[in-house]
């Protein structure tokens, strides 16, 4: 057997496997994607999230990333949602109190504890210069969640929990907000020892009990 015939049987049996194995489905794709930018966003922060370390760790192409994502950036983005979403639940058990200090002691873990802070930091400073990873963020990620708390805090007032006039972006401002705030333009240093006082005080405000103030 000649060399080029022994070239055209590798051939044939490479195609031959390649076809036997098909593509795989492109949400198989997508999640693979997902979960290895998710990986390295964790492990090396943002810079380290390249459209083609993506690529070789997710088995993926780099043709199919830049079709799916216009930048590096918002493919971070998105992995992050993707990794946060079951970490960041939001529970209904009946008691708002309880239910909140729940949800924002899973975000200050999650940011703690569990590797986020730096990448958060980081997707945010870089969100300020980039269009499109700031549209990602606004529109996958904060403002839904923002209508998740939303939607718990009106069951809350259907429910009699809080009143009926609660400014319920207010509240949602003073919770996540205070921990957007310390992480990002203070710089100090915080914990889940913070939460319930930030609920406490969303909840209850500072005046005295039964007073009215002008």
């Amino acid at each position: 057997m000649n060399k080029s015939s022994i070239k055209g049987v590798g051939m044939s049996e490479e195609t031959a496997a390649r076809r036997g194995r098909g593509r795989r489905p492109a949400a198989e794709v997508r999640a693979a994607v997902l979960a290895a930018a998710g990986r390295i966003l964790l492990q090396d922060g943002m810079q380290a999230v390249t459209f083609d370390r993506v690529a070789v760790e997710a088995g993926s192409s780099k043709t199919t990333l830049y079709k799916w994502w216009p930048s590096p950036g918002v493919l971070a983005a998105e992995a992050y949602f993707a990794l946060s979403r079951r970490t960041l639940e939001f529970p209904d058990t009946g008691d708002i109190r309880a239910d909140l200090i729940a949800q924002l002691t899973a975000f200050v873990r999650y940011l703690k504890e569990e590797g986020a802070e730096k990448p958060v930091s980081e997707l945010l400073g870089a969100a300020q210069l980039d269009p499109g990873l700031a549209r990602a963020w606004s529109e996958s990620y904060a403002l839904p969640r923002r209508a998740l708390a939303r939607e718990r805090l009106r069951v809350a007032v259907r429910q009699g929990q809080l009143r009926e006039d609660a400014d319920l972006d207010i509240i949602v401002d003073q919770l996540w907000g205070a921990c957007y705030h310390r992480l990002l333009v203070l710089r100090v240093p915080f914990d889940e020892s913070l939460v319930e006082r930030l609920v406490d005080q969303a909840l209850y405000g500072s005046a005295p009990h039964g007073a009215h103030l002008s």
